[in-house]
């Protein structure tokens, strides 16, 4: 059975950090590109990061604006998990925080979530002090 699990969400003060996994079961996630997505509540999910497929060591990441310079993206294909660094965190980096897997080499972070294959449960960040 497939599964994306996310894990390490929580509570953090305004400028902490998180790091964010996305944990595949049931397929390969290197066939796959990967991206986070979030949702506030009365918001529309949105795209935060996605990475490309990554045979060897190079891949491409994507980013929305408002987390460039404090969130990294990256893949480590040998124990099938994608990492969200979240560094810098802000009050309206608050969401649920979503992975998502889509079968495809590239990535955007202008994605249609319905292009995606399969979606993680999500995974609670508050950021408040």
């Amino acid at each position: 059975q497939v599964h994306l699990v996310e894990s390490g969400g929580g509570l953090v003060q305004p400028g902490g950090s998180l790091r964010l996994s996305c944990a595949a079961s049931g397929f390969t996630l290197d066939y796959y590109a990967i991206g986070w997505f979030r949702q506030a509540p009365g918001k529309e999910r949105e795209g935060v990061s996605c990475i490309s497929r990554s045979p060897g060591s190079t891949y491409y990441a994507d980013y929305a604006d408002s987390v460039k310079g404090r969130f990294t993206i990256s893949r480590d294909n040998a124990k099938n998990t994608v990492y969200l660094q979240m560094n810098s965190l802000k009050p309206e980096d608050t969401a649920v925080y979503y992975c998502a897997a889509d079968l495809a080499w590239a990535c955007s972070i202008s994605t249609p979530t319905g292009a995606y294959d399969y979606w993680g449960q999500g995974t609670q960040v508050t950021v408040s002090s």
